[in-house]
């Protein structure tokens, strides 16, 4: 019996989504678990996945459409299904039938004009990498649905070296009339020319960047407090470490393993607020800030407190780099009840992070460099990093976030304990 298979919601609190691409074309068999499509999301390409074993009958929506959560998008079912049998299904379901060889209708959302050019039929994430990459695609075919630009034409195309052209600027208003001064106090008056500025469509990441941390500032009650780690024993064993051969650890590592650690000593910081319950979590999955061209994208560490220390710098560099890519799955980036944003490779010498919603924590790191310090009264030059934990004041007071900032800087200054 065939069964329509609907638009999950691929990330919590979405009301609409868009099929990047087809994975399974119609006639394709699918088991329970295989995935059928691409769905672009705000921060990720995710897969999802059949409910269903069978056939893919039909699809109802095709790729570069943005469908609303919960609509039907394919009918999956036997091989020898009635046609008539599939109308009666979709005529329950609320779609309307089609015309053989006709397009399907369904419930769909209109994508927003945010395309490269009105000749050209592309997705949004296809948009973004062509205004990244400064592409031109008057001349592409694409290999999509009815002609659409799909990411793999993209993705296939040579770099470009050619401009977009900067949007007209709109007219200035009339001016008002003010009371002459003298020559000698006027400044120059300079009109806006065509080339003064230059308009980039905010992509779905950068507003979802921008929703969340309004959010976070306007909703969180956040404090910070800083402490300055001496690293010099930190980079030795560092050093020690990577002289084996096939192995590779970042400070960020020993600092990621740090805060699990820091975790585990203080429990009472490892929560969230909710509007019912205080939720308090088994284990630490951190947050590891990724800096990407299109925007800061943050994968999820799961059971820091489980992993070696090389085990955790493997499964940085594999999530930064699909992060990088472009290539995470939704469950990779959600979850953790707290982050961590390295900004030492900048140079930075300390910075406040803002909290991601729903985590309750962010470690914000500096660079290390040299200090001079005063070690049982006598003056020595070491390597020294600050670092600043911001917390969420409905989950932890100050002591609580000290006590937890101190177990860290302990762990950093004496970096076997990490490993141990």
């Amino acid at each position: 019996m065939a069964t329509v298979l609907r638009m999950p919601e691929v990330i919590a609190d979405t009301t609409e989504a868009l099929i990047e691409s087809w994975l399974v074309p119609e006639g394709g068999t699918v088991e329970a678990g295989t995935p059928i499509a691409e769905v672009e999301t705000e921060k990720a390409v995710v897969e999802i996945s059949s409910e269903f074993e069978g056939v893919v009958l039909r699809h109802l929506v095709e790729a570069g459409t943005r469908t609303a959560v919960g609509s039907p998008i394919a009918v999956i079912g036997a091989r020898d299904e009635e046609d008539a049998d599939i109308e009666s299904l979709l005529a329950g379901a609320g779609v309307a039938a089609r015309e053989p060889g006709g397009a399907p209708e369904v419930p769909a959302v209109p994508e927003p004009r945010r395309e490269v050019s009105e000749r050209v039929f592309a997705s949004p994430l296809v948009r973004r990498m062509v205004k990244e990459r400064n592409l031109d695609l008057t001349d592409v075919r694409g290999s999509g649905p009815g002609g659409r630009i799909v990411r793999r034409d993209v993705e296939a195309l040579p770099s470009a070296a050619g401009t977009r052209p900067a949007p007209t600027s709109p007219a200035l208003p009339p001016a008002v009339p003010v009371a002459p001064r003298p020559a000698s106090a006027l400044a120059p008056i300079t009109a806006a020319s065509d080339d003064a500025f230059e308009e980039s469509p905010h992509s779905g990441m950068r507003r979802a960047i921008a929703r969340r941390l309004t959010e976070s500032v306007t909703t969180v009650p956040q404090f910070s407090v800083v402490a300055d780690c001496r690293v010099d024993a930190l980079l030795e064993l560092r050093a020690t470490i990577n002289r084996h051969d096939g192995i590779s650890v970042s400070v960020n590592d020993f600092i990621v393993k740090a805060a699990a650690g820091a975790f585990g000593e203080v429990p009472e910081t490892n929560a969230t607020w909710t509007e019912t319950a205080m939720r308090r979590y088994r284990h630490v999955d951190i947050s590891v800030a990724v800096a990407t061209e299109a925007g800061l994208v943050t994968p999820v560490i799961r059971s820091v407190e489980t992993l070696s220390l090389t085990a955790v710098a493997a499964a940085v560099r594999e999530l930064a780099g699909r992060a990088r890519a472009g290539t995470l799955k939704q469950q990779e980036i959600e979850g953790g009840s707290f982050s961590v944003s390295n900004l030492g490779m900048y140079g930075v010498s300390r910075f406040d992070a803002i909290i991601n919603p729903p985590q309750s924590a962010i470690l914000a790191v500096g660079a290390a460099a040299e200090r001079v310090l005063v070690v049982d009264g006598v003056a020595a030059v070491g390597k020294v990093l600050t670092v600043t934990f911001t917390a969420d004041h409905r989950v932890m007071d100050g002591a609580l976030a000290a006590r937890w900032l101190a177990a860290f800087v302990r762990r950093i200054e004496d970096p076997l304990s990490i490993l141990v």
